[in-house]
């Protein structure tokens, strides 16, 4: 048996919801440390006067009592649990872990009992349940019954309101009332805050942050009164987690801040932190509400009746001493600037992140503290904005993500330092090594490296390479090189005979006399393009390639993987398979690397025995491209063809005139000539039709008459 005991996964019961942590079973004490919030209970193991072993709701709990009343309650633990922690109950504690029977009967009559801190309803002298007077927030009475009302608490699902108990009319010994009585009993454990009494000090007009507005504070013996002109909140101590002290980035200011669970509350908005801004000259002097033997009494020396000092001091020595906890400050980090903060921006507003000892704490809007503890993995990233600053991720393990903007780069070195002498997991630790090679920080953006930049040089390089390749396989517009030879209206050295031509002529003629002096452009060379690869035809006779050890094993396990995960998806499937491939042991694994081997050995000899038959040599494949030059022949045919039967349509259109169109001699002169370039155009196969084409004599003897 060692020194201690310990146990994950243990759930303590808060106002209805179950909080996970860890139980440590110690000779010295019994600690248990919440994961949510990180608050610590330590019990002494000479405190303790009861300890008991349950089936509860969550398996088998334990339930803790000490001499001043207190009780705990731990569920979570496995059956064969019992004898361990009751071995070790015997070997260092006063105490024995005894066995106590809950009540599963059902009724709803019994007996009820108040013992410490706990209602407990018992049926048989078997506890059905029991109710922490801690969570009773009001008890009102009727007719013999007594209506419990209970805190509700945000992070519970399901809230219990109230209970309502009927009490006998009956009349006790002394003729008092039972209800009443049991009334009492409820108020005097319950936690309900009434102001009576006088406060032992008053801070007036504080200026807070969260909530905003200026409060006096009230200081009372187990609570705390904020009273401001719209709101009050009343503050239990025991809502209290820790104290933070922190110096604005000015050094003129201080941070004075309050970490509460469960949160005050404000209609539907709910506050985490009360944070006090102080300025560092502002002094006071302060006069306990209590004399001085009571002052020294209670507490202990850490206040005096009469103090004074600066405002920011006074609050919390005075918080520290009726909470009873540490007040936590910044560590040994020092930012680019020697300040113990570094500026940032988290969700769109601007604030100060402090690096402590054994976390991160952000303020002020809206406040976050981060224990290292739950802190998964962090990141430095680049600035969306600027190369001038960088972000801030923090991960936590239950999967959340905070991103702290807009952090000046100067920053970049000591934050680094200090992650990495915390032992917390980065994960771009390269970037650090490459930010640390530049020798200076300049002002402007030119000299930094910008990726994006880069990106979009790059992609106009290979566009422009690709519009050279493009220009290269077309020829080039010249205007004025191409047709020199050809005269157009608009051009200074037009011959004579046209401009003649075009006087003695309708517009439509000279259109038409455009159209045939105008030559046919070249055509244009096409730069030859490399034949496409044919691709190799699939021989669907041949033997079909052997699965892997993988594949051979996920078609054998598909069913019972969709039988185990019902609903789930293909890639799901992928997903899941190969999870559980990776788990195989050894020995599995090489029974499906024989099956895959033994494929493979079919394959080739089916594949040997496939190719000797004649099969595999490209048959199909030859056959295809056979197919292919066969209906190429027979288009390049028609092309042919068709490019004849256009070409003689076309000098045949260019050689016919009208009798309208020659209406003088240089025009049926120009129209000779025309015949002429059409007749070397001409075979000797077409005589008749330039017969039909040339110009009768009768028109020529008419228009010289003319």
């Amino acid at each position: 048996m060692g020194d201690t005991l310990e146990f994950n996964e243990i759930y303590q019961e808060v106002k209805g919801c179950w909080n996970d942590g860890r139980l440590r079973f110690s000779k010295q004490s019994v600690v248990y440390k919440s994961n949510k919030t990180g608050k610590v209970d330590s019990i002494s193991a000479p405190d303790l006067s009861l300890a008991q072993w349950r089936r509860v709701c969550l398996g088998h709990g334990i339930k803790l009592a000490t001499s001043n009343g207190h009780v705990y309650k731990y569920d979570g633990f496995k059956d064969s649990d019992y004898e361990k922690i009751s071995a070790f109950f015997k070997a260092n504690y006063k105490v024995e872990l005894s066995e106590k029977d809950m009540s599963v009967k059902g009724w709803n009559w019994g007996t009820a009992k108040f013992s410490g801190p706990l209602l407990s309803f018992d049926i048989n002298d078997s506890p059905a349940f029991e109710i922490p007077l801690a969570s009773v927030s009001q008890c009102t009475t009727g007719k013999n019954e007594v209506t419990v009302e209970f805190h509700q608490n945000d992070d519970a699902e399901v809230s219990l309101m109230e209970v309502r108990f009927y009490v006998p009319p009956s009349t006790g010994d002394d003729g008092t009332d039972p209800v009443e009585v049991f009334s009492q009993n409820v108020l005097s454990r319950a936690d309900i805050i009434q102001a009576t009494g006088d406060a032992v000090c008053i801070f007036k007009e504080l200026q807070c942050l969260t909530p905003r507005g200026r409060y006096d504070i009230r200081i009372y013996p187990t609570f705390l009164h904020l009273h401001g002109k719209t709101f009050d909140y009343k503050i239990p101590y025991t809502t209290v987690l820790r104290l933070f002290l922190l110096p604005h980035k000015d050094q003129r200011q201080m941070f004075f801040v309050i970490s509460l669970d469960p949160p005050i509350k404000q209609g539907q908005t709910r506050y985490h932190f009360l944070i006090l801004l102080f300025s560092k000259d502002e002094d006071v002097s302060l006069t306990l509400n209590m004399n001085e033997e009571e002052v020294e009494r209670r507490f202990e020396g850490k206040l005096n009746k009469n103090m004074s000092g600066s405002l920011y001091e006074m609050v919390s020595r005075v918080m520290k001493a009726l909470v009873n906890r540490k007040i936590t400050v910044p560590g040994n980090f020092q930012g680019h600037s020697g300040a113990q903060c570094i500026t940032c921006s988290y969700k769109a507003s601007s604030g100060l992140l402090y690096p402590l000892e054994r976390g991160f704490i952000y303020v002020h809007k809206p406040p976050v503290h981060l224990r290292f503890e739950e802190i998964s993995c962090v990141n430095f990233a680049r600035g969306t904005t600027t190369t001038r600053s960088f972000d801030f991720e923090i991960e936590t393990k239950q999967g959340n993500q905070y991103t702290f903007s807009s952090i000046e780069r100067e920053e970049y070195g000591k934050l680094f330092d200090f992650v990495n002498a915390k032992k917390l997991s980065i994960k771009n630790r390269g970037l650090r090594e490459d930010m640390k090679t530049k020798e200076g920080y300049s002002d402007s953006d030119e000299d930094e490296h910008d990726a994006y930049l880069e990106r979009m040089k790059e992609e106009g390089k290979i566009r422009e390479e690709g519009d050279e390749s493009e220009s290269d396989t077309d020829e080039s517009f010249n205007p004025g090189e191409e047709e020199d030879d050809v005269a157009e209206e608009y051009d200074s050295n037009a011959s004579a005979s046209d401009s003649e031509a075009e006087d003695g002529d309708s517009e439509d003629e000279v259109k038409k006399k455009k159209v045939e002096k105008k030559p046919k452009k070249a055509p244009k060379e096409k730069k030859e393009r490399k034949p496409r690869k044919e691709k190799k035809a699939k021989d669907s006779g041949a033997p079909k390639r052997p699965m892997s050890a993988y594949m051979l094993w996920l078609n054998s396990s598909r069913e019972r993987i969709k039988s185990e995960n019902p609903g789930i998806s293909i890639t799901e499937i992928s997903k899941k398979a190969g999870e559980l491939w990776k788990q195989i042991d050894k020995s599995s694994r090489e029974e499906w690397d024989k099956k895959a081997e033994e494929a493979k050995k079919q394959y080739d000899k089916a594949m040997k025995e496939y190719r000797e038959s004649g099969g595999g040599g490209g048959g199909a494949s030859s056959s295809a491209v056979k197919e292919k030059k066969k209906k190429g022949g027979k288009a390049d045919a028609k092309k042919r063809k068709s490019g004849g039967e256009k070409e003689r349509e076309k000098s045949v259109n260019d050689s016919f005139k009208s009798k309208e169109f020659i209406s003088s001699e240089e025009s049926s002169s120009e129209s000779d000539h025309g015949k002429s370039k059409s007749k070397k155009r001409k075979s000797d196969d077409d005589e008749d039709d330039e017969e039909v084409v040339s110009t009768p004599p009768s028109s020529e003897e008419e228009s010289g008459s003319d």
